[in-house]
């Protein structure tokens, strides 16, 4: 499973740009550079071989607001862990991965036509994929990225505009980014996915990982 979690760190510092991960003992630390989200510590362990010791001791030594961790346990089991000052994402999280021989196919066999006035674009740059549906009037209807890190493809930021749902637009940018992903030599799909696009993703035979639980430091 560790596996899965550093093809993921390494996705997702391709798809935003931020600095190359720093490998810790316990797993990776991502300088990302936001004034929100300056750095983020990433554990490599999941489910019931993620160390209290390890988290505690990471946790605590956090001094500045907008450092994130990110832990692939359950929230009620992270949360009593952590210290004052930090904040715990209601909204549970997903790591999840995917055959993308299996996903594409079977976007590919509920696809839907791309409803009358919208236009699709996809391109890659810097080897990151990117796939944008706008509306008729030019604004955003949803969007995506994929980056491909050899055999693995992280998918990132996979949303759909409120007033643009139920469309089959997500479907779409999936089947999009999978085809960009497939041709640049990833077998492999991963993400990390929130309460809404769970049922997405499980219907394009996507599977739950882990669970994942996101913490901001604030203040003490």
């Amino acid at each position: 499973m560790g596996g899965i979690v550093r093809a993921w760190v390494d996705g997702w510092v391709a798809s935003r740009g931020a600095a190359p991960p720093v490998a810790e003992q316990w797993g990776f630390t991502v300088d990302v550079g936001l004034a929100d989200h300056v750095t983020r510590h990433v554990f490599a362990a999941t489910g019931d071989d993620v160390e209290e010791a390890a988290v505690r001791k990471v946790a605590d030594g956090v001094t500045g607001s907008g450092v994130w961790l990110k832990v692939f346990a359950e929230a009620s089991v992270v949360g009593p862990w952590l210290g004052a000052g930090w904040w715990v994402d209601p909204d549970p999280g997903f790591l999840m991965t995917v055959a993308l021989a299996d996903t594409g196919a079977e976007a590919a066999a509920g696809a839907r036509p791309l409803p009358d006035g919208y236009r699709l674009r996809t391109w890659a740059r810097g080897g990151v994929g990117h796939a944008l549906v706008a509306a008729a009037d030019g604004s955003w209807a949803a969007h995506g990225h994929v980056a491909p890190t050899g055999a693995t493809a992280v998918f990132d930021r996979i949303a759909t505009a409120p007033g643009h749902r139920r469309q089959g637009l997500g479907r779409l940018i999936m089947r999009s980014l999978t085809e960009l992903a497939v041709a640049q030599g990833a077998v492999t799909g991963v993400l990390a996915g929130t309460p809404d696009g769970r049922a997405l993703y499980e219907s394009l035979k996507w599977q739950v990982a882990a669970p994942l639980t996101s913490a901001r430091f604030t203040a003490r």
